[in-house]
Parts: C-alpha cells; sequence; structure tokens
C-alpha cells in the first residue's frame, strides 16, 4: 500500500498507529511514500539536506516489532526529519556550514530516545546557517549547506528561521513530524510563516547535549507537526515522557497564559479574544 498524498496530508500518528496495527499499512510503505514526496516536491523546496539511507531498514525493523507484539509505542515506525543542528549517527549534522560536515560518532540525546521509541529518522533538514547567527544579516531558511528553503504556501516568499527546512517539510508532507530547536523565536516563527504547529517548550525540558548550541540559558529542541496531536506525542517522546495521548474532558481549573492586544492586527486580537472567551467556557 502506498498512501496518496492527501491521505499524508490528513494524517494523524493516531490514525497511521491504527492502521498499522490493522495490517492495512506497514511502515515501510508509510517511509517509501514520504521518500517519495521528497523526492517529487524537495527539489523545489530545498527543505530537505539529507535522507537517512537507512530509513527503509529502520521501518522494516518496525514492521517486525509490530508482527511479534513488540510495538514500542505510538510513534513506532513514524518518519521523522531532524533539524541539521543536532548530532544524528551517520549523517552530518552541519548547522547549516560548510564547515561541519564529519558526520558524528553519535546521536544526540533527543534522537536517542525517538530511536528507542521506534520512530523512523527519515533525514536531515536545512536551517537558517548557523541558528541565524552567521551574521547581522543572515536571510531566513538560506545556509551554505542547502541554499534557500522557499516558502511551501508562496515560493518567492520568506520560510523565516532558523528552523526553516523542519516547518516546511512539515507543511509539504514531507515527514510526519520534524524536530526543530529555538533559542529566541527560531521554532514559533517558521511553523506560523508554514501553517504548522510548533512551540517553545521550557528550557530544560529536554536535553540539549548533542546539539550545536548558541547558548545554554535558551536554547531548547521543540516538536512541528501538522496537527496537535502529533505535536503532543512527540514532545512526549523527546522529553522522556510516556507517549500517550488522551484528551481531558474539561480545561476547567487549568491555567492558561493568553497574549493580549499583539498590535499586529485588529481580526486577529479579534480571533484571540473569542477563542479566549469559547475556553473560558470550555
Amino acid at each position: 500500500m502506498h498512501p496518496p498524498d492527501a491521505d499524508l496530508d490528513r494524517a494523524t500518528i493516531p490514525s497511521l498507529g491504527r492502521s498499522m496495527t490493522a495490517g492495512a499499512l506497514t511502515s515501510v510503505d508509510l517511509t517509501r511514500a514520504y521518500l517519495r514526496r521528497i523526492a517529487d516536491v524537495d527539489p523545489v523546496l530545498r527543505a530537505v539536506l539529507a535522507v537517512d539511507p537507512t530509513a527503509l531498514r529502520q521501518a522494516r525493523e518496525s514492521d517486525l516489532r509490530r508482527e511479534r507484539g513488540q510495538s514500542r509505542g505510538p510513534l513506532d515506525g513514524i518518519p521523522v526529519l531532524l533539524k541539521d543542528n543536532i548530532d544524528t549517527r551517520g549523517l552530518a549534522t552541519t548547522a547549516g556550514s560548510r564547515a561541519l560536515t564529519v558526520p558524528p560518532g553519535a546521536d544526540a540525546e533527543v534522537v536517542t530516545r525517538l530511536r528507542a521509541a521506534g520512530a523512523v529518522v527519515l533525514g536531515k533538514t536545512n536551517m537558517t546557517e548557523w541558528g541565524n547567527f552567521r551574521s547581522p544579516w543572515s536571510t531566513s531558511g538560506w545556509s551554505a549547506a542547502g541554499g534557500q528553503t522557499a516558502n511551501p504556501h508562496v515560493l518567492d516568499r520568506t520560510p523565516c528561521g532558523s528552523s526553516s527546512g523542519s516547518a516546511v517539510a512539515v507543511a509539504a508532507s514531507l515527514a510526519q513530524v520534524a524536530v526543530g530547536t529555538e533559542t529566541s523565536g527560531s521554532i514559533v516563527s517558521p511553523a506560523g510563516h508554514a501553517g504548522v504547529v510548533g512551540f517553545k517548550p521550557t528550557p530544560g525540558r529536554i536535553s540539549t547535549a548533542g546539539i550545536v548550541p548558541i547558548t545554554a540559558r535558551r536554547d531548547t529542541a521543540g516538536p512541528m507537526a501538522r496537527h496537535v496531536v502529533d505535536a503532543a506525542l512527540l514532545m512526549a517522546v523527546m522529553a522522556g515522557s510516556p507517549a500517550a495521548f488522551s484528551a481531558p474532558a474539561t480545561l476547567r481549573g487549568a491555567r492558561v497564559g493568553v497574549w493580549r492586544r499583539t498590535g499586529f492586527d485588529a481580526e486577529v486580537d479579534r480571533v484571540v479574544a473569542e477563542a479566549t472567551r469559547r475556553t473560558r467556557w470550555s
């Protein structure tokens, strides 16, 4: 079975897991579909720097675990892309620079956790070189290693950065989910420009061991996905928490922070106010 692109757009990790458990889909099928999508679409977008040559082998191993009743959880068999400042065994970690071309000897801690959860490491994504700290005039989404990543919705517009490739890859269905990193805006800004889910976890929640640093006080990895549930599941694995998700029956009693009156757009302020009103009564 090879899922059509439209199914990739709509699919969530839980729905893919149900299909694999029912025997209607395999991780090999899913991984091949994403590899085909990368080959077809990425020459225009330039979001993916490198594909892991072991991806299909990882997928076959996942399928064997599932056949034996030994699935490792919701992310088992799910293809994941990683920003190219995250050490990944067997693949160069360039931070977008031609100066870093030797593959690291070990995975970053966050990659170790993803592999332990059964995720298929599909490859590495382009980024703004050195996390936007190459110079005071860095161009978002450009690196010497990967060139200029394009906005997937309007090709001549900025994808923002620095997790440009991760955001664009998720928006264009080049992987189910992706990992980005943020010091100040590098997940949330490209997520907003690409129209995907992305957030900056509290620094310290996710290990930064094996990630090219900017500042230890503010750096963190974070999830990027097309669906909120997928971002929640990816976050759980990255943080070393149980990868389970169940929607709460109510938000009553929860404390939610709201950014009011951003001043950028009156219509945006109105939508935020309406969402806040509905949440308060949920």
